[in-house]
């Protein structure tokens, strides 16, 4: 691929080196620029012929063409997760291990992989490298600028093998299977009702839980010196915030904020 005549200078040695005029990297190699490139212009030129999912570099795009043939020659002896390539397997290692082996200069704090110290390292200097050609918006990591270009692009790359439907991100995606699969892993700590989404659950701690059940909630949270025969007529240290509540009503209103803010 042709590039313009100044993204190329000398060195002290006489090798070419190749800047990129928008953030300043520097490569040895021309295709390395190339590459490079493609973060700022968004171009994609690799697309999955299963999906549709479009990428930047072509070993990706067979890396993730894998995932639709369930080819996973890689497992893990721990846990029995398989992956794609022995990399994904030597990363996934490290939550067995507990190994971060990248540490954040500026911070200490450390990392399992260099694209996670590198993305953090970000945060201390401000640099957003991504930029979105369509609104101008900036981000400092290239997941959540893909993301942000499906909001114009409206491309859903992430499919339901169930019923068809379409998602921008795998997240989604995960929630939306427990419609199907009926798990539901969220329970209501005061009655025990069970909910796929934590939304669900929020909505209803808000809005479902019986009043009986938030004064049994209280009085199992509360250490009095003995039971309170009539809660209406007692003031109750809340032990979820420390605040003091006097009527009925406001203890109702102040415990189902407390219980929203607990989840």
């Amino acid at each position: 691929p042709e590039l313009p005549q100044q993204h190329s200078r000398k060195t002290r040695k006489g090798k070419n080196s190749f800047n990129c005029h928008t953030c300043g990297a520097v490569f040895k190699k021309r295709y390395t620029l190339v590459l490079h490139m493609r973060i700022h212009t968004g171009e994609k030129p690799y697309t999955c012929n299963t999906c549709g999912k479009k990428f930047s570099i072509k070993a990706d795009m067979k890396k993730h063409s894998r995932t639709h043939k369930d080819e996973k020659p890689y497992s893990c002896e721990e846990c029995g997760k398989g992956f794609i390539t022995s990399t994904s397997l030597m990363v996934h290692m490290r939550i067995h291990t507990g190994e971060k082996p990248y540490f954040c200069a500026t911070c200490g704090k450390s990392f399992r992989t260099s694209s996670a110290s590198l993305v953090h390292m970000r945060n201390h200097t401000n640099e957003r490298p991504y930029t979105c050609n369509t609104c101008g918006k900036k981000f400092n990591n290239n997941s959540e600028f893909s993301r942000h270009i499906r909001i114009h692009t409206g491309e859903r790359p992430y499919s339901c093998s169930t019923c068809g439907k379409k998602f921008t991100r795998t997240s989604t995606l995960n929630e939306h299977l427990k419609i199907h699969t009926g798990e539901k892993p969220y329970s209501c700590g005061t009655c025990g009702k069970k909910f796929n989404r934590p939304s669900k659950l929020k909505d209803h701690i808000r809005k479902a839980v019986p009043l009986s059940h938030l004064w049994e909630k209280v009085h199992s949270e509360l250490k009095l010196g003995k039971t309170c025969k009539n809660p209406y007529k007692h003031s109750h240290n809340s032990l979820t915030c420390g605040g003091i509540i006097r009527l009925n009503g406001e203890l109702t209103v102040h415990m189902r904020r407390a219980l929203k803010n607990d989840l």
